[in-house]
């Protein structure tokens, strides 16, 4: 791996570690964590390496100047709460060889097998030319820039590529406190901007999904990592709207009604890949199918549609519908006003 690649995910993974106000690093911390994030368990950053990061870090040779501070006599942090690298403004050469790759990826993607790009590199030059011309954007895309966890996504990208083991500290809605436990990351997700990663706990073959604003901290763990063979990345979200699913769960055919109105913005952006129209009729309503596992977010789907849209079959489906609608009526009553 080039050297300068590793020193950007040193200063990447340095930047995530003194974010985590939860808890205290030494230099010793971080140390391991870059090791983890550049080798996994295959070497070892020398001490002088993360040292000179540091200094690079407060300084402005790369527009960092990050206010990072030692208290204790020994732990790191940054004296700023909200302060981050990715924050820092483009110098001139990263803009020079942001461009370039810009440049190249605009090439690709006129090849119909990097047609999926297009809209990312759309992105690159908007976010590029604001930061050149300081002009305001042309293209705005949905975002959650305060979203607990973001942080977390370059470390957890790191350990599921190095397939590094890891212990977490969760806690969900409906717990009090978190809990700790060893965790086999195997890949991150992204719905409706809210991240997930999902993976196994150690003893327990069933695939979680975690969301990452809910993490309390992440850490690398020396237990072997351990793969699911059940779980195949590239294909388990092909029939599933979301990101709630579990091993073995079977797809079922979901079919539904649509009126004049809401089927035209259906046909344009299926519910699902596997949508298809079923009948027209008179009136220009439609009924549709789709192939996909029942679950909470293809309800939520549905209701997002109001009584544009009603679910026909499986009789279970409809029926969970008509209760959960039924149960919303029931927040309202005639004249009601605050």
């Amino acid at each position: 791996m080039p050297a300068n690649k590793n020193a950007l995910i040193r200063y990447k993974t340095i930047d995530a570690c003194l974010r985590n106000r939860q808890r205290c690093y030494t230099l010793a911390d971080l140390v391991d964590a870059c090791s983890i994030a550049v080798f996994g368990k295959e070497d070892k950053v020398k001490e002088r390496t993360v040292q000179g990061d540091i200094q690079m870090m407060r300084s402005d040779r790369l527009g960092y100047n990050a206010p990072i501070e030692v208290y204790n006599k020994k732990y790191y942090r940054y004296s700023e709460d909200d302060y981050s690298i990715a924050k820092s403004p483009l110098s001139q050469n990263d803009y020079k060889v942001m461009q370039e790759a810009v440049d190249m990826l605009c090439q690709l993607a006129d090849f119909e097998q990097f047609s999926e790009m297009t809209d990312v590199v759309r992105r690159l030059q908007d976010k590029l030319a604001i930061s050149k011309d300081a002009r305001k954007p042309v293209i705005h895309f949905d975002s959650v820039p305060d979203l607990k966890g973001l942080h977390l996504l370059t470390p957890l990208y790191n350990h599921i590529a190095q397939r590094q083991t890891v212990r977490l500290s969760y806690q969900s809605f409906k717990a009090r406190q978190a809990s700790e436990f060893v965790f086999f990351p195997y890949m991150l997700k992204e719905f409706r901007n809210r991240w997930f990663v999902f993976g196994c706990k150690r003893g327990d073959p069933k695939i979680y999904n975690l969301a990452l604003d809910r993490i309390v901290s992440v850490e690398p763990h020396d237990a072997p990592f351990r793969e699911n063979p059940e779980f195949d990345p590239e294909h388990f979200f092909d029939d599933v709207i979301g990101v709630t699913k579990n091993l073995g769960d079977k797809p079922s055919r979901v079919t539904f009604w649509a009126d004049d109105n809401q089927s035209k913005y259906i046909k344009t952006k299926p519910l699902h890949p596997s949508q298809r129209l079923v009948k027209e009729n008179d009136d220009r309503s439609c009924v549709f199918e789709i192939n996909v596992c029942i679950n909470l977010e293809m309800y939520s789907v549905f209701m997002s549609y109001g009584p544009g849209v009603k679910v026909l079959s499986p009789p279970n489906a409809a029926a969970h519908m008509k209760k959960i609608l039924t149960q919303a009526t029931t927040q309202y009553t005639e004249g009601e006003a605050e």
